[in-house]
């Protein structure tokens, strides 16, 4: 018997699909990895194109490309391989209007166990799987990294930040790698909260507001500790404010297009009280 979440059955499989799609007209084009000349990069495949070249690793920033790709043609149908972080992160930024889900159609790729251990992944895989196995996934705190950190005293665990934040050259290849960062205006590029040429800058300022802006829409893909030239565990970080989320919202990034993110408000809907209890503005 074959191994589904074999990667020779994965690629052949979302080949088959892939192929499918752009022979019955059903999208106009399928958003992929190519491998080309020894080396892979992302690639929209369309009709005709050799689809022995489209493979499965490794993880990239796919929701931004699907944004630029549905800016540049809003009434493009695309084909897209997805992983659960990617679908979350598409969802994430479909909440925001940064994508249109109903322009992409979803082959669904599962990711094996080590993936899941590897990215300390709860849902390795999205809704609909079309290639690979469904395995178990793994709560962030089983690493024993994290439960580590769980298990530490506050001070324990603001010296080991300290001293691993103080490694950061602030190069900016986690918010650069992340694919749910879409401010137009970044915050840490402002003056104002993060001092210019200081490395490594004042973590207060920098990881911790960033920290903040994704603790709603993290999907929990790990690629902010893959970019880091310096090795911080960002992971671990992210993980437990994801934790953190869920148990005081009840709120998972990624999960359901319709949920909206507790952090999300505005004036209109949650107006400041004055301490005499009337609404200011």
């Amino acid at each position: 018997m074959q191994d589904p979440n074999s990667a020779q059955q994965c690629r052949q499989k979302v080949r088959e699909i892939a192929g499918q799609l752009l022979a019955s007209g059903q999208v106009d084009g399928v958003l992929g990895l190519c491998e080309q000349h020894g080396s892979i990069g992302p690639c929209l495949f369309q009709d005709g194109d050799d689809l022995t070249s489209l493979v499965l690793e490794p993880k990239y920033n796919l929701a931004d490309i699907c944004k630029l790709i549905q800016a540049r043609f809003p009434d493009s149908r695309l084909g897209v391989v997805v992983r659960g972080c990617d679908e979350r992160a598409l969802i994430e930024m479909a909440k925001r209007e940064q994508v249109n889900l109903d322009g992409l159609t979803l082959i669904g790729l599962a990711c094996t166990e080590a993936q899941a251990v590897e990215c300390r992944c709860q849902h390795p895989y999205p809704r609909q799987i079309d290639a690979g196995g469904k395995v178990e996934g793994v709560a962030p705190t089983v690493d024993g990294n994290v439960r580590k950190l769980v298990e530490q005293s506050f001070d324990e665990r603001l010296t080991f930040w300290h001293h691993e934040f103080s490694k950061c050259i602030k190069c900016y290849g986690c918010r650069n790698a992340c694919p749910v960062c879409i401010c137009d205006e970044c915050i840490l590029e402002d003056a104002l909260w993060v001092q210019p040429g200081v490395v490594p800058p004042d973590y207060a300022s920098f990881q911790m507001i960033r920290a903040y802006h994704i603790s709603d829409k993290c999907v929990g893909c790990g690629e902010c500790e893959a970019a880091c030239p310096m090795d911080i565990p960002l992971t671990r970080l992210y993980a437990l404010i994801r934790e953190t989320v869920k148990e005081l919202f009840d709120y998972e990034a990624g999960a359901d297009v319709a949920e909206p993110s507790p952090l999300a408000t505005t004036l209109e809907e949650a107006p400041i009280l004055e301490v005499g209890g009337g609404e200011v503005g």
